[in-house]
């Protein structure tokens, strides 16, 4: 009686594996596009996950600490710096004035006399020749 049941089981097993099987050629020979972009696409996602966990998991950057020595070796005093870091924020020479209770022209000569500290001839070079020598952050 073991002996029978065993036999039917197996061919009942083996008849549900041919089943599943001729479901999965079906399903790959009518869906194939959409199975390899789907493939594809959760590769990519798991791929973007886990990239997205590895950066975000880099802990804190070290505090910005300023370059003195450069500083004092292009002479930039300290309102020529407050001013630097105002525009490195994208205030215009009005905003500076008025942040720094200055006038409009003073404030233009101090950002006159950091384009020719720095040896730049833009708002934006100025700004990215003093984050290159760690003047602002």
């Amino acid at each position: 009686m073991i002996r029978t049941i065993l036999l039917w089981a197996l061919v009942l097993a083996f008849g549900a594996f041919i089943l599943d099987w001729l479901e999965y050629q079906y399903l790959v020979r009518v869906f194939s596009r959409d199975l390899y972009v789907a493939c594809i696409a959760t590769a990519f996602a798991a791929g973007g996950l886990w990239l997205g966990a590895r950066l975000a998991s880099r802990g804190e950057a070290a505090p910005f600490e300023p370059n003195l020595a450069a500083r004092r070796a292009l002479g930039l005093t300290g309102q020529e710096m407050k001013v630097l870091e105002h525009i490195a924020a994208g205030r215009s020479n009005k905003e500076i004035a008025r942040t720094l209770g200055l006038s409009p022209n003073t404030v233009k000569s101090h950002v006159a006399r950091l384009f020719a500290k720095l040896e730049v001839g833009r708002r934006t070079q100025a700004v990215g020749k003093a984050r290159d020598l760690h003047l602002i952050p």
